[in-house]
């Protein structure tokens, strides 16, 4: 339905009610091609040429600053801010998007500190703030900044980014923190994650021995897949986390994936599952080459 009408398209729900979000330049035609598949509601548009100066900062590998760009934000201040934990120039711009005011460099191998996380929600004008730390090693540092920190804080226990962006789906800023934290942690568990990294050194695992250079596929429970190529670990991932009653899976490139093995990935889900939707979007996140996003 909005395949054709831009791209960055995220999509989460169940149940008769979906929460939907793209970047385009026909925001008429995407609302009306809305109406053919139900009755929206709470409609929000952002202009995103306003953001520049934070896509600019983002470029940057989200600078040395925990508390982001200097001039703030253009609109009243919400009652609920959201600080994320990411890195990657692509993830950075779609956080930005969905309504995050701060962004911490951060991820696997790259946990950033109690006090970047604490100034980076100190910064923030909201009294009320939700911190999206979207890796599980990063999640016991965040549940220490509420103690520390001067406003009121909630961490929603995201431990991908797939799961951040579907959270922030079910993010109102004029919501205190509490609702939010709520709606947004049940949001987040709707979607089904999926990563691809390679191994660093000889273990053994329930898929399997693994050697140092093999591929690994991820789920929330762990290693699932253990493959010879990035396409094969990708691919067989894939066919273990997506079923019939999926419709969209979303795949973000990182550091180390190609042209050429995206096109393998994509290829696959058209032949294994015809029925799904395929969305490609450039990250930029260093060490895991391909993030998804089932839904």
């Amino acid at each position: 339905m909005w395949a054709g009408l831009g791209d960055s398209i995220v999509v989460v729900g169940g149940d008769g009610l979906w929460n939907c979000h793209i970047h385009t330049d026909e925001v008429g035609p995407a609302i009306e091609a809305s109406l053919d598949a139900g009755r929206p509601r709470s409609i929000r548009v952002t202009d995103l040429l306003e953001e520049v100066e934070e896509e600019r900062w983002v470029r940057e590998g989200a600078g040395d600053e925990a508390s982001g760009p200097s001039e703030a934000p253009l609109g009243p201040t919400p009652v609920t801010s959201v600080v994320a934990v990411a890195s990657g120039d692509g993830i950075g711009r779609i956080f930005r998007s969905l309504g995050v005011q701060r962004l911490i460099a951060g991820g696997q191998s790259m946990n950033p500190s109690i006090a970047e996380l604490v100034e980076a929600v100190d910064a923030l004008d909201s009294d009320e703030v939700i911190v999206l730390p979207n890796n599980g090693n990063i999640r016991p540092v965040a549940n220490r900044v509420d103690e520390l920190s001067t406003k009121r804080v909630w961490v929603v226990p995201t431990e991908t980014i797939a799961e951040g962006f579907a959270a922030l789906l079910a993010y109102d800023p004029e919501a205190g923190g509490s609702a939010n934290a709520t709606a947004m942690e049940a949001t987040a568990r709707k979607v089904v994650p999926g990563e691809v990294t390679r191994a660093v050194r000889d273990s053994e695992t329930d898929a399997g021995p693994v050697r140092e250079g093999d591929w690994l596929g991820l789920s929330r429970d762990g290693i699932e897949v253990v493959g010879d190529t990035l396409s094969a670990a990708a691919c067989g991932l894939l066919d273990l986390l997506v079923t019939e009653d999926h419709d969209l899976v979303t795949i973000i490139e990182g550091e180390g994936s190609g042209a050429a093995d995206t096109r393998r990935i994509t290829e696959w889900l058209k032949e294994a599952r015809p029925l799904v939707e395929t969305e490609v979007h450039h990250g930029g996140q260093p060490l895991y080459p391909y993030l998804f996003s089932i839904e």
